[in-house]
């Protein structure tokens, strides 16, 4: 969570800037910061509202049924975003490696925000089923009382609600890596016109060993977020203390993917931490100045 926070915290700070946002690519990693801090601050608090109710500290049932239908759908909606987002970003770098100097920034940026409200307003008209759906159920094993926000869907919405969870999931790995080989075959063949001496191939190995990263990525993040995935399908009851780690742990797992915004575009590009490290110097200099008034 406090990881969450700070990588949240750092990529806004990064992207948060005039100068990335120039382009419709620092749009969709403002974008994406956002998001990232937005779940991490709805899972937390999800996460200790489940708590705190298991404890019965909180027993307000409006207070919970408010809570059971609006954080779910909301981390589902954020959760999609945010890969949708990544997915724009690596979308975008292809085609600039793609238009070359025909490029065009401003029509970028406008596009961008026209890409953002309509994702916006698909991963929300895909997921408002949800709460529609969701239940507050009283469960009583022995002594022990559990209280559980749950989605009961019908048979029909069952198949509904995995061709969605799927498709959420799938289409943006599969764009990210048709927009990585994009990329890494653009600059290979625009390479080996420059750099005759060498052939395609040899740059084609090159530019894969540089932007590993890219491939790597994607895979790494749809393996994180596959439990999620899988705990969307599995109805079960947790009727042991393992059971209920078990789904905890796969569900934690599985909200990793979107803490790692600040190392997967920042960390990699130098002129993403040149831009931080102006942005933190910059913070720093209003902030003494601020100090100093008070003084």
């Amino acid at each position: 969570m406090i990881i969450g926070l700070i990588n949240g915290i750092l990529s806004l700070i990064t992207f948060n800037n005039k100068v990335i946002c120039k382009v419709g690519c620092g749009l969709y990693l403002l974008g994406s910061s956002i998001t990232t801090l937005l779940i991490t601050i709805i899972f937390t608090s999800k996460f200790y509202i489940l708590l705190l109710a298991q404890m019965i500290i909180i027993s307000n049932q409006l207070f919970l049924k408010i809570q059971c239908l609006s954080l779910d759908f909301l981390l589902r909606v954020c959760l999609n975003m945010d890969q949708w987002l990544n997915t724009c970003v690596a979308i975008e770098r292809a085609i600039t490696i793609k238009a070359a100097i025909h490029f065009d920034k401003k029509k970028s940026k406008q596009t961008a925000k026209i890409v953002i409200v309509i994702l916006l307003i698909f991963i929300v008209s895909t997921n408002i089923y949800d709460p529609i759906y969701r239940r507050l159920i009283d469960e009583e094993i022995e002594d022990d009382k559990r209280l559980w926000c749950i989605a009961l869907y019908s048979s029909n919405l069952q198949l509904f609600n995995f061709i969605v969870h799927t498709f959420h999931f799938l289409a943006p790995f599969a764009i990210n890596l048709i927009s990585t080989i994009i990329l890494i075959t653009k600059i290979s063949r625009q390479q080996s016109n420059v750099h005759p001496n060498q052939t395609y191939v040899e740059h084609l190995k090159k530019q894969i060993q540089e932007h590993k990263h890219l491939f790597t990525a994607p895979v790494m993040l749809v393996i994180l977020a596959t439990p999620r995935l899988i705990i969307s399908f599995v109805s079960k009851c947790m009727k042991s203390t393992n059971d209920a780690w078990l789904f905890l742990i796969g569900y934690f797992i599985s909200f990793i993917p979107p803490m790692f915004t600040f190392v997967l575009f920042v960390l990699p590009s130098a002129s993403y931490k040149e831009e931080l490290h102006k942005s933190i110097i910059a913070f720093r200099t209003k902030l003494r100045r601020n100090l100093q008034q008070f003084i």
